[in-house]
């Protein structure tokens, strides 16, 4: 048996687990996370393998990291879940779905799913690689984060957010990190696969975000069979922190409309 991701959880209620990207760690859902158990939902925002405590996955694959949650979902006892993804976390909710459907129950994507193309993938990856390399002269993860959150917002994100955006990259492992972002170009789960999911599925981005651009979104949203998608103005690569008000009214609508058909 896996040994099982580290988690966060607060409330009871249908569980919502949270998967984070790779430039963060569970604080980069800390406020949805007081939200959702404010309003009767239990609110589990995972470390990914080789973040905070969670031990990491070898090989570092979708495919295990996918597994990872399923185990992880199994062991809440809560399921079927609806699964929250950032980022490269959309990516992990995306293959956890094709791989267990029985086990998801709703998709919430934010900022994330496969990209447009490969250049779409390595203009997100590139900057964040030449970063962490760069600590190889001597630096840290901290440095790391205030020159790369930054460049990744909106024109409108709230600073806290973006202080907390920036606290969560600067606690990663840098092999961790460097781990995860070699794995982003890997996956390969096309519009065959996704076009069987047919659970309720939220798209959300940032009108800014250079990592998964609207368009990216809408490309996505016509592959999934139900899927709606909202995209947040002034908003970049952290539409939960950058944001927290209109994503949260746009989750919570999205979790009442479906509560109300179970």
């Amino acid at each position: 048996m896996a040994v099982l991701p580290t988690f966060t959880a607060l409330g009871s209620g249908p569980t919502v687990l949270m998967l984070h990207d790779a430039d963060g760690d569970h604080l980069t859902f800390a406020p949805q996370v007081e939200t959702l158990a404010t309003v009767g939902y239990r609110a589990v925002a995972w470390n990914m393998p080789g973040y905070g405590r969670s031990a990491p996955v070898e090989p570092y694959t979708f495919k295990a990291l996918a597994q990872s949650c399923l185990a992880l979902i199994d062991a809440l006892q809560g399921g079927p879940v609806t699964l929250v993804g950032h980022g490269m976390g959309a990516m992990v909710a995306l293959e956890a779905a094709v791989r267990s459907p029985s086990q998801v129950q709703r998709l919430v994507l934010c900022a994330g799913g496969p990209a447009l193309d490969a250049q779409a993938v390595e203009d997100w990856v590139a900057p964040r690689l030449r970063a962490l390399t760069a600590l190889d002269g001597g630096g840290s993860m901290e440095a790391l984060a205030l020159t790369l959150v930054p460049q990744f917002i909106g024109t409108g994100a709230l600073p806290e957010g973006v202080r907390l955006a920036s606290h969560a990259l600067a606690q990663v492992y840098p092999g961790a990190y460097r781990r995860a972002l070699e794995a982003l170009p890997t996956f390969d789960r096309g519009a065959a696969a996704l076009a069987h999911l047919a659970m309720p599925t939220l798209l959300v981005g940032g009108e800014l975000d250079r990592c998964t651009p609207p368009v990216a979104l809408e490309a996505l949203a016509q592959v999934l069979p139900d899927a709606q998608t909202l995209v947040l103005p002034h908003v970049g690569h952290w539409p939960q922190l950058e944001d927290p008000e209109g994503f949260d009214a746009a989750l919570l609508d999205f979790l009442a409309q479906r509560r109300m058909l179970h």
